[in-house]
C-alpha cells in the first residue's frame, strides 16, 4: 500500500536523442541584486487536523498513518539544531538521537513537521512507552528511544514553503528523508489507497488511526479542516478534577474524575479506573495530593471523592460516549506534559 520512493527524473530528450538545453546564460550584471531568500521563522504555528468519524472521499486527499506521540519541529539552522513542541518550548536536549540525526541532514536549513514516537514491538507508536523514555510528565530525562516521523517540509533552504501545495512539500521532504530509511529521523510514508479501507486496516492493526491531508492545499496554522484525523478508537485529553479512593489498587487510587471543556466551564464527564501500572499510580498520586482542594472544578457529585485543581490533562482512550454525556470504556494512558500544550476536549 505504501507509495514507492519517487525515482529520479529523467533528462528531457529531442526527437534525435539529443539533451534538450537551455538557452546560455547572459552574464549578471553586478549592479543587479540578487534575489533575497525568504527569512526562516523562529517558529510555526501547527496546523493542527480537524475529528471525523469518516474518511473523506475523492481524489484530492492522501493518507498517512495517525502516529500517537508528541508534536515536534525540527529546526535546521545554519549555526545549530532546535528541537521545538508546538507551543514553542525548547526540547532539543530531550531528543538527542533525533538532534544528531538532524544535524546528519543534507541540507543546510530546513523546518521539519513531525511527531516524535516510541515504537512497540510490533512497529506500533505508544504514547506511554514514549512518556516513560522521557521520565513521565514533567520528567527531565532524555530519550534516545524516540524517533521522528517528519510528515511535512516548512522551510527549505532559505525558502519558505508554506505556501506551496502539499504535493509540493511531500516531494521536496521525501528527497530529503528518503522512504524506507530506519534511521532516528524516519519518513511517514504517504499511503495509496481508499480511505474506508485503510481504516479497517488500522484499526485491525491495533493502529489508533489515519490522517487525511488535502494534497493541493498550503500549509495553514490552526485546526481549518485542511488535515482531518480518523480514529479507530477515540482518544482525546480530559481534565483531572479528582479521584476516588481504593484500599486494594496500586497507589490508592481506585478512578480518576474527568472533565471536558464547555466554553469556559469544565464539565464532569465519568471517570477511568484502568491503565494503570505500578509506576504510573505511584506517580499520580504524588502529583494529586499536591493539588487538594475543598472546591470541585466541575459539579461530579462523587461521594467520599479527593477532588485536586485541574492542572493535570489525561491522555483518555475511549470506546463512546453514553447518552447523559460520559465516557464508555474508557482508558488512562498517560499525563500530557505542560510544554506540549495539549487542549482539554471541548464539549460542542
Amino acid at each position: 500500500m505504501t507509495k514507492p520512493p519517487r525515482k529520479p527524473s529523467k533528462p528531457l530528450l529531442g526527437e534525435a536523442d539529443a539533451l534538450l538545453r537551455s538557452r546560455p546564460r547572459r552574464r549578471r550584471d553586478p549592479a543587479q541584486p540578487s534575489l533575497p531568500l525568504d527569512p526562516m521563522p523562529d517558529r510555526v504555528e501547527p496546523c493542527l487536523a480537524l475529528l471525523k468519524s469518516k474518511p473523506p472521499k475523492g481524489d484530492d486527499w492522501v493518507y498517512e498513518i495517525k502516529w500517537d506521540g508528541y508534536r515536534l519541529f525540527v529546526h535546521v539552522e545554519p549555526t545549530r539544531i532546535r528541537i521545538l513542541t508546538r507551543g514553542g518550548h525548547d526540547w532539543t536536549d530531550r531528543f538527542p538521537a533525533i538532534k544528531q540525526a538532524a544535524l546528519w541532514l543534507p541540507v543546510g536549513t530546513a523546518i521539519l513537521d513531525g511527531e516524535a514516537v516510541v515504537l512497540d514491538e510490533q512497529g506500533r507508536s505508544d504514547f506511554g512507552l514514549l512518556q516513560q523514555s522521557l521520565g513521565g510528565r514533567g520528567g527531565r530525562k532524555s530519550s534516545s528511544d524516540a524517533i521522528f516521523m517528519a510528515f511535512d517540509l516548512l522551510y527549505f533552504d532559505g525558502h519558505d514553503l508554506r505556501n506551496s501545495e502539499l504535493d509540493m512539500r511531500r516531494h521536496l521532504l521525501e528527497d530529503l528523508v528518503p522512504a524506507g530509511e530506519q534511521g532516528d529521523i524516519r519518513l511517514s510514508e504517504e499511503i495509496e489507497a481508499d480511505g474506508d479501507q485503510l481504516l479497517a486496516s488500522a484499526c485491525e492493526l491495533g493502529l489508533e488511526g489515519i490522517i487525511a491531508k488535502q494534497r493541493r492545499a498550503p500549509y495553514r496554522s490552526g485546526r481549518g479542516g485542511d488535515w482531518l484525523k480518523i480514529k479507530c478508537v477515540q482518544s482525546d485529553s480530559f481534565a483531572i478534577i479528582g479521584y476516588e479512593r481504593s484500599t486494594v489498587a496500586r497507589a490508592g487510587i481506585g478512578r480518576l474524575l474527568l472533565a471536558a471543556r464547555k466554553g469556559k466551564k469544565l464539565v464532569y464527564v465519568g471517570g477511568v479506573g484502568t491503565g494503570f501500572n505500578e509506576r504510573s499510580a505511584r506517580e499520580l498520586r504524588e502529583k494529586l495530593d499536591g493539588l487538594i482542594t475543598s472546591t470541585p472544578a466541575a459539579v461530579a457529585g462523587r461521594k467520599g471523592a479527593i477532588f485536586v485543581r485541574p492542572k493535570l490533562i489525561a491522555d483518555i482512550e475511549y470506546r463512546a460516549w453514553t447518552d447523559d454525556g460520559k465516557l464508555r470504556h474508557a482508558s488512562y494512558k498517560g499525563l500530557r506534559d505542560g510544554a506540549d500544550e495539549a487542549m482539554v476536549y471541548e464539549l460542542e
